[in-house]
């Protein structure tokens, strides 16, 4: 698949898994966080056990930096607590979830929960990724001035006003 980015930050997440006190389901599944680089490790390599709590390494994604969203980028680095959203989609093989995409796109993560299945979370962006993207902004990033379109006033041809009757 051809990309529009212009910069690419490779990055590892994992995912939680608890027992659910639920009678419809067995666990449930949270992407908790994205650090930088790829592990040694499978996808779904447990990490850690807790009681009731499994962390596991999802799998390598890659954040997507594209010239035209760097205001979005800008905004939630401005935020104060700069996030990136992690995209989980079921499925129906052994792996209970695909890694789909991380993103540091609020408009983009926000997109992505639109399709009803897909696991959409949002985590804290790590200061070494927030560094990256507010390089990628301050390198990027033009001001481009909102232009309200104005109407040029004139009417169709032909155009009747319509009228209703009882």
């Amino acid at each position: 698949m051809r990309t529009t980015a212009l910069a690419r930050i490779s990055v590892g997440v994992t995912v939680e898994r608890r027992r659910a006190r639920s009678a419809w389901a067995d666990f449930l599944w949270r992407p908790v966080s994205v650090f930088t680089g790829s592990p040694s490790a499978a996808p779904w390599t447990p990490l850690g056990i807790e009681a009731e709590t499994t962390v596991f390494y999802a799998g390598e994604a890659a954040i997507e930096l594209h010239r035209t969203e760097t205001s979005s980028y800008r905004d939630n680095l401005a935020s104060g607590d700069p996030a990136l959203w992690i995209v989980l989609r079921p499925t129906a093989s052994e792996l209970p979830y695909e890694l789909v995409a991380v993103t540091a796109d609020p408009a983009e993560g926000e997109g992505f929960t639109d399709a009803g299945n897909n696991l959409v979370e949002r985590v804290p962006m790590p200061p070494d990724i927030a560094e990256t993207v507010g390089q990628f902004v301050a390198q990027h990033h033009i001001d481009r001035p909102f232009v309200k379109r104005r109407r040029d006033g004139q009417t169709l041809p032909d155009r009747k006003e319509r009228t209703y009757s009882d």
